[in-house]
């Protein structure tokens, strides 16, 4: 092999091994210890996950993290492939209409967060449409009520990944063969019919990456919680990430925050390992 393919290989993996695997091996390790980020750490073993699995605060952040999953995907595929299918023909304002659902993924994670930080507040945009329509019974301080705040947190994250997801479905439809569905259509079967049966298994490389995404961007949310309510009130919205935020640069724990992170990883590798096995048993 000519030693220029050898350095285009070699040189990615240097940086990949540095950059993403050696700090992933030191938070496995930084696991096994207490440390405060200054002194010398201290070897306590498994000691962190089994605090751990006393934590009350951990349970409600590893809860919102399922409900977050389940919430920010299904809602993110279900818009995002709802708006591909609608977009996915020509028109004078179809490429406007595109641009206006993905442009929310340009706007950085924090600023999204500060902008529905404002939609939210009590004399903000979403009180003021409730009491134009008559519904003033429903207003309340979104972010500071802890049965609602975790929704109105996952309803703006899902504003904004939602573009995304139609992107790539939009993609995927694009590489589907469109004489399959017409024959289907001649043969007398539904649009439902015809999407589902017909188009939904040309598309299933993009759900394996779509699931992949969903999976990742779930578990490592953090800018968008963060700049609307650090994890309040009272802890309801706290997610792995952001209680591993705090452990690690608010407490000073960073072996505690590495045992979270551990954590964090397991359950991402957990799910999609899983949903590969049973992508590759359904195609044999």
């Amino acid at each position: 092999m000519p030693l220029l393919v050898w350095a285009f290989l070699l040189l990615p993996l240097l940086v990949e091994l540095f950059w993403v695997f050696w700090p992933a091996a030191n938070s496995f390790s930084l696991s096994l210890t207490r440390w405060d980020g200054i002194g010398l750490a201290e070897p306590v073993g498994a000691q962190n996950f089994r605090d751990l699995a006393t934590d009350p605060i951990f349970r409600t952040a590893l809860w919102n993290n399922v409900v977050w999953m389940i919430g920010f995907g299904g809602l993110s595929v279900v818009g995002g492939l709802v708006l591909a299918v609608t977009l996915n023909k020509p028109g004078p304002l179809v490429g406007l209409y595109r641009s206006a659902i993905y442009l929310p993924m340009v706007v950085s994670l924090a600023v999204s967060g500060l902008f529905w930080r404002v939609m939210y507040a009590p004399d903000g945009p979403v009180n003021a449409t409730l009491g134009l329509l008559g519904l003033e019974s429903l207003q309340r301080q979104w972010l500071a009520d802890p049965a609602v705040a975790l929704w109105a947190v996952l309803i703006a994250a899902v504003w904004r990944q939602v573009g995304y997801i139609m992107v790539l479905y939009l993609a995927g439809l694009k590489g589907t063969d469109p004489t399959l569905e017409e024959a289907a259509a001649v043969d007398g079967a539904s649009a439902w019919q015809r999407f589902w049966r017909i188009v939904m298994p040309q598309l299933r490389g993009v759900n394996t990456v779509v699931f992949a995404v969903t999976v990742i961007d779930s578990l490592r949310t953090f800018d968008i919680v963060w700049a609307m309510t650090r994890g309040g009130p009272y802890n309801e919205t706290q997610l792995l990430s952001t209680y591993m935020f705090q452990q690690a640069f608010t407490t000073g724990n960073l072996g505690y925050a590495s045992a979270i992170a551990v954590v964090i990883f397991a359950l991402a590798i957990g799910f999609i390992i899983t949903y590969l096995a049973r992508q590759a048993r359904t195609e044999d």
